[in-house]
């Protein structure tokens, strides 16, 4: 039996490092970590793996049940494709795991709860929204890189790189701006 685990945050500003240490101190053998949104499983290539890795007698390990998804339709599909392997899932916070009967119920709530928090985190976050725009309050998100200096670089004949070092950003994000200056 291998203690596999599971680490994942929504944003690349975000650390799994936490998530890994806890993880790894839980006994799991193998962590994989991605930082990509919990809402589906697109683009969720470290789990994919876990579970095409699964064998009879392993264990799936995740801090927090949002961290295996969001959606009780999603996870409860992981965990039956893990089952489907032979394998158990467990939940460390709070310890919850499908070794027993019992688990899986407590599972099915627990995903019905973490979706149902889903919906009204994004009913109040777009309740602060309009309340923000109707009093003239919103002007979007922060603008994080200079736009027009990239193009007057660019425009001096200076390289991807060069600009990138320059206004401290990735040479994709670059990329990015001129492609869009240019549609």
């Amino acid at each position: 039996m291998t203690k596999i685990g599971y680490a994942r945050v929504s944003t690349i500003d975000q650390d799994f490092e936490i998530q890994q240490q806890r993880l790894r101190a839980e006994g799991c053998v193998i962590v994989r970590a991605e930082k990509v949104s919990g809402a589906s499983r697109d683009g969720r290539s470290e789990l994919a793996t876990i579970i095409e890795f699964l064998r009879e007698g392993d264990e799936l390990m995740v801090t927090r049940l949002d961290r295996l998804g969001r959606d009780t339709r999603d996870v409860l599909n992981i965990v039956h494709e893990c089952e489907q392997r032979g394998a158990f899932v467990t939940i460390l916070d709070p310890h919850v795991s499908t070794r027993g009967e019992m688990g899986h119920v407590i599972l099915t709530v627990l995903g019905m709860v973490a979706q149902m928090e889903r919906r009204f985190i994004k009913e109040r976050q777009r309740e602060g929204i309009d309340r923000a725009k109707s009093a003239g309050r919103d002007s979007g998100g922060k603008v994080r890189i200079d736009h027009q200096k990239i193009r007057q670089l660019s425009a001096a004949g200076v390289g991807a790189t060069a600009i990138a070092d320059e206004i401290g950003c990735s040479r994709m994000q670059v990329y990015r701006v001129l492609n869009a200056a240019s549609t």
